[in-house]
């Protein structure tokens, strides 16, 4: 896959992208990432990419030119169109599933925004859709950027190593991840679950799934309403008291 980041700051978003698991990736070919200035683009000789706002208001907004110049250069470099998106707090709550859908896709764009936003019309013309990581707002899309490319990336084949699997983590199957222990065995007084101790690979996974539906239901009840939950999950579930009337009644 390449991911191209559109951006004011794309020193600050080549760092990121170099470092620990990502950066490894991109070193030994299984990701290309790519960072463009669109400052570059802007047509003047102050290479000023900002205006004040039509109709008043407080801020600056970045101008359509400079990014639609970036975007045309870029996909005539490609020989195509690739999925653009632009991180917004106005866009979809990012999840893993989508996370998951977006790695499918040979090539992904991301803009990101900067002071007050970025004028309409280019959004309208260019961008396929925005992802927001929640409610709340930044000074800039390169945060959410930079997270965005990330969750992508290390679901490529390539990225992570044979010790770091994604498939049991948080989000991946409808459910929380299990809680995690290392050395020492005894920290604290407090002690590993002995389980985990025992070396009986049947016993530990049994665990680690239920230790997950509880988790979820402790801290994240919402996500049992979606999770592919088996009739032995919901015994579980019923057993520890921590299943809703309402899941119960649409599983039985």
């Amino acid at each position: 896959m390449r991911i191209d980041l559109l951006t004011l700051f794309p020193d600050m978003c080549e760092t990121v992208m170099a470092e620990s698991i990502i950066g490894r990736a991109r070193r030994k070919g299984a990701l290309q990432v790519c960072c463009h200035q669109f400052r570059d683009f802007s047509g003047n000789k102050h290479n000023r990419v900002d205006d004040t706002l039509f109709g008043g208001g407080m801020g600056m907004l970045l101008m359509a030119e400079p990014i639609a110049a970036c975007l045309d250069d870029l996909m005539e470099q490609l020989g195509k169109r690739p999925h653009i998106l632009f991180m917004s707090p106005q866009g979809k709550t990012l999840t893993q599933k989508h996370v998951r859908e977006l790695a499918q896709m040979e090539n992904l764009i991301i803009l990101c925004g900067h002071y007050e936003g970025v004028d309409d019309r280019v959004l309208q013309a260019y961008v396929d859709e925005e992802i927001s990581l929640g409610d709340f707002v930044l000074t800039g899309g390169e945060l959410p950027a930079l997270a965005l490319a990330d969750a992508v990336s290390r679901m490529l084949p390539g990225v992570l190593s044979a010790d770091e699997c994604f498939e049991e983590e948080s989000h991946f199957n409808g459910l929380l991840e299990y809680p995690q222990y290392t050395r020492p065995a005894v920290w604290r007084g407090h002690e590993v679950p002995p389980v985990l101790l025992t070396g009986h690979h049947a016993n530990i996974k049994k665990w680690r799934h239920e230790q997950s539906l509880l988790r979820t239901a402790q801290k994240r009840p919402e996500l049992l309403e979606t999770a592919p939950l088996t009739r032995e999950d919901l015994d579980f579930l019923e057993k520890e008291r921590l299943l809703s009337g309402e899941k119960k009644g649409k599983n039985s």
